[in-house]
């Protein structure tokens, strides 16, 4: 468990500096202009700290492995893992409309892709606090 725990760790730093190329892969510089000074900051800001979020439970992931594995304040913060990706995973179908991505190949298996692993990042951290 404890490779597999890193192998998330690795996952989750790469997923985090996915983030920064957000706003140029979706134009966020002219998507956004219409949009009030305050809302197209909070886009960056809040994408930045989400980004830091990710990247913090990567580098948690890969430098305490064992303690989460084997601590019970490890099962604990697996247990808060577990229910941050559960609501993830939820925003992932209810926080989005499937217009966005039904009936487009690339956007169907990118939406696929990340709801396989919302849903394993969910279930592998509650079996950690499970154990």
């Amino acid at each position: 468990m404890e490779l597999q725990l890193k192998l998330i760790g690795a996952l989750l730093l790469l997923l985090a500096g996915l983030h920064a190329g957000f706003p140029r892969y979706f134009n966020w510089a002219g998507e956004l202009k219409p949009l009030s000074l305050i809302n197209r900051q909070m886009m960056y800001v809040h994408t930045l700290f989400i980004a830091l979020v990710v990247l913090l439970m990567g580098l948690l992931c890969l430098g305490y492995a064992s303690d989460l594995l084997h601590t019970r304040l490890g099962h604990g913060v697996a247990l808060g893992l577990s229910v941050f990706w559960l609501v993830r995973l939820v925003v992932q179908f209810f926080g989005y409309s499937a217009e966005l991505w039904r009936g487009k190949r690339f956007e169907t298996t990118i939406h696929v892709v990340f709801s396989l692993l919302w849903l394993y990042l969910t279930g592998f951290f509650f079996l950690i606090y499970w154990q």
